[in-house]
């Protein structure tokens, strides 16, 4: 099946993650990355604000991916901005040395935040984490856990 590729001037403005900072005298404006999402297939909703793409899903920014089955795209056209993204079936996210999979996430824009659900496990070399549930704060790259487990491991073996 033909992928859908996504670089609509447009349809950029929407699918930016952050709003852009305030214009206001002495703020430093803050340029957003766009988010570039292929699949196989897409439904827009322009009444309902959201898009929903399935089918071997992959939505990149310049520092992480996240692969899925289904990503439903809620935005606001008089911000354009995304407000939520909900990746559901096979999530995975690819950050930097940090690999997190789960059966479903959500990242909330307003709160920088995404939120692991369905037998989450975040893998950062040797190390694992899983829990019931991994809520990750993307601007202080900060994790909680709740019922979590943990497997460390040494780097180098103490005598």
């Amino acid at each position: 099946m033909l992928r859908l590729f996504f670089i609509v001037n447009s349809l950029l403005i929407c699918f930016a993650v952050n709003s852009l900072a305030a214009d206001a005298p002495g703020t430093v404006k803050e340029d957003k990355k766009p988010i570039i999402i292929t699949s196989e297939t897409l439904t827009a909703d322009n009444k309902n604000n959201t898009a929903v793409f399935e089918g071997t899903v992959v939505a990149q920014t310049s520092d992480m991916t996240m692969h899925s089955d289904k990503m439903i795209v809620y935005y606001d056209n008089s911000e354009s901005k995304v407000d939520k993204i909900h990746a559901m079936g096979n999530v995975k996210v690819l950050n930097n040395e940090r690999v997190l999979f789960s059966k479903d996430a959500v990242y909330l824009d307003n709160e920088e935040k995404i939120i692991f659900s369905g037998n989450p496990k975040a893998v950062e070399g040797d190390n694992v984490i899983t829990g019931e549930k991994i809520i990750f704060f993307l601007k202080d790259e900060r994790a909680v856990v709740e019922g979590s487990r943990v497997i460390l491991k040494n780097k180098k073996d103490i005598n």
